[in-house]
């Protein structure tokens, strides 16, 4: 630290900010070329290395060249490198040790730091504002905003993911937060006006703080657990856009810049989830389908169980078998035992596939993740639209803890809360074999009409489990 405090005395104001600007454009590089390379599972790693690399030199440029408000460099670096190690270590720490079924309340958590430490900045921000400055008046208390909804909301769907934070569903939980939204508005407007001298001034400040966080947490607790992918990937912009409006606040290119690359990819994400339901955001928001009392659709029909022997017979002298991943795959940890299934039947000459819906799981982009952990090659994983042309040619089609996005009562049920959302059409194929722990509904809470069709059987018991003895049964033929 005394070799860094050295650095900064000895380097010119001019020379510091040349270097600090040039580190930033390369960060900037590394976050762009980070952000390709997640585009696909197999590189995805790769790209967080990237991105990574490249926030670790914007962070340490910042510490070395930053001459501070007062040209003298920045202070209290002991404080800062304990905070950067402390947090290292934990986010190393929890890194390890969370299961990939836990992954979408560890990236609900990781909105909601980042939301926080942005409002908590925002609202220093404000304190040191001079009241002239209208600009930067308005960024700050937009970042109390954004990064108080942010902070509130990922906490709710937090609790949602983990079974600990019910719904609210009442008609009037949408009028409660359009009016606290309003008087948020009302609140900023009166800020960006009032005297910085004015005693009240800290008093509305905190009240714009304390409605933020509250509408964050009113904003999530009506929306049903089907939609909380598209709620993360909302909130993981919400973050963004927070770090982004702090980097304009104090004038930091990378801040500004990673915000917005965060921001961006979070609202396209949002988007493509919204279309991959045949949904709009503001239907998700207001809608809050997921364990709905309309109508559903058939359900009681005569369910057909079978037994793994005759499953494997069935699958091992198939042309074609397809794969559905779901999240009753996840939660059993058998990607592994799954990718030894298909190179079995790869090796009998079955022709493999894995069927991919946009939001199958609890988080964008689930599936890929979980099945390019076990090596599953990229080329095996087909889109929902280039999958479902295949299905009548189909033998066998193997549903694996997926519910609602095979659900065929979204195609022909226009009561069905899920009605008009496009789905993988596993009804087409000559054979169906869906596994199954008991016949609980899946996250929008209906009934799968699926279940009870002619050419559907029931395959009862753990995924690993039964997936191990059909590898086993698959083996002794």
């Amino acid at each position: 630290m005394n070799e860094i405090f050295h650095i900064q005395q000895n380097i010119s104001f001019t020379t510091a900010e040349t270097i600090l600007e040039y580190c930033y454009l390369i960060a900037a590089v590394f976050f762009v070329i980070g952000l390709k390379l997640q585009n696909k599972p197999d590189t995805a790693r790769k790209g967080n290395l990237w991105a990574a690399a490249g926030m670790f030199l914007a962070a340490l440029a910042t510490i070395i060249f930053e001459k501070g408000p007062q040209g003298n460099g920045l202070r209290n670096l002991g404080w800062i490198f304990l905070s950067i190690g402390t947090a290292s270590i934990l986010g190393w720490y929890i890194a390890r040790k969370v299961k990939m079924t836990a992954m979408p309340q560890l990236v609900s958590f990781f909105n909601a730091t980042g939301g926080a430490a942005s409002a908590v900045i925002s609202f220093m921000g404000f304190m040191g504002t001079n009241l002239n400055e209208k600009g930067t008046i308005l960024v700050s208390l937009l970042g109390i905003l954004v990064g108080s909804v942010a902070f509130s909301g990922s906490m709710i769907a937090y609790g949602k993911l983990e079974g600990k934070v019910g719904d609210i569903r009442s008609g009037l939980m949408k009028f409660v937060n359009f009016g606290l939204l309003a008087v948020s508005v009302a609140l900023i407007v009166i800020l960006m006006t009032v005297s910085h001298h004015n005693t009240g001034v800290e008093v509305l400040l905190f009240a714009l703080l304390f409605i933020s966080l509250l509408y964050g947490v009113l904003f999530v607790m009506p929306i049903g657990g089907a939609d909380m992918p598209v709620v993360i990937s909302l909130l993981n912009a919400f973050t963004g856009i927070a770090a982004a409006l702090t980097g304009f606040l104090y004038g930091n290119y990378v801040m500004i810049l990673g915000g917005i690359l965060v921001g961006a990819a979070g609202t396209i994400l949002t988007i493509v989830m919204c279309n991959a339901m045949n949904r709009s955001l503001f239907n998700v928001i207001v809608g809050a389908f997921g364990g709905s009392n309309s109508e559903q659709g058939e359900s009681g029909g005569i369910i057909k169980e079978i037994q793994a022997s005759d499953v494997a017979v069935l699958m091992a002298y198939s042309s074609t078998v397809t794969i559905v991943p779901g999240y009753g795959l996840a939660v059993s940890q058998a990607q592994h035992t799954v990718h030894d299934l298909e190179k079995l039947l790869e090796s009998k000459g079955v022709t493999v596939k894995y069927a991919i819906h946009p939001v199958a799981g609890r988080m964008p982009g689930h599936m890929n993740v979980l099945l390019a952990e076990a090596d599953v090659p990229y080329s095996k994983l087909v889109e929902m639209d280039d999958i479902n042309p295949e299905m009548e040619n189909t033998d066998v089609v193997v549903v694996i803890g997926a519910n609602d996005v095979v659900n065929p009562a979204a195609v022909n049920v226009p009561g069905s809360p899920i009605y008009g959302m496009p789905i993988i059409r596993a009804d087409k194929a000559k054979n169906v074999i869906v596994m199954k722990r008991g016949m609980g509904k899946g996250y929008a809470g209906i009934e799968n009409p699926l279940f009870y069709m002619d050419q559907t059987r029931m395959l009862f018991g753990n995924a690993k489990d039964s997936l191990q003895k059909l590898i086993d049964e698959i083996k002794s033929l």
